[in-house]
């Protein structure tokens, strides 16, 4: 059991019809995004080609600060607002997506960029999944 679902498990108030599972997934998913993109944005600056890799380093910078609110904002369990959480989570889909899809296009010459892009698209589902279930 990992840690987001164990402290999930012992937070003493129900999550209040939203589907565990789907929140674990969520968390886990922002979490692991942001460590990706930090790391790629750091490798993308060890490259020869920074000066190419600029727009890569800006959106994995804000892509990991948006999931890494996210992931806390989701794991917070004491009387969430609604409508906040959704919208963080809109907003971290969207940053992923454009993460996910510049680093595509590097993921060719850059290892680092594929496994980013594989991050960033994991949580954007995640999110999208989870935004799905709060309907």
């Amino acid at each position: 059991m990992s840690k987001a679902a164990q402290m999930l498990e012992t937070h003493p108030q129900d999550l209040g019809g939203i589907d565990r599972e789907k929140l674990i997934a969520c968390i886990e998913a922002c979490l692991e995004c942001a460590q990706a993109c930090t790391a790629c944005a750091d490798a993308c600056l060890a490259e020869e080609m920074v000066a190419d890799l600029r727009a890569c380093i800006r959106k994995n910078l804000d892509c990991a600060d948006v999931c890494e609110t996210t992931g806390r904002v989701l794991s917070r369990r004491t009387q969430p607002d609604a409508d906040v959480v959704r919208t963080v989570l809109e907003a971290c889909a969207a940053a992923c997506k454009a993460c996910g899809d510049e680093c595509s296009g590097h993921a060719e010459m850059h290892e680092h960029c594929r496994v980013c892009a594989e991050a960033c698209r994991r949580c954007e589902q995640a999110c999208r999944e989870l935004i799905s279930s709060l309907s």
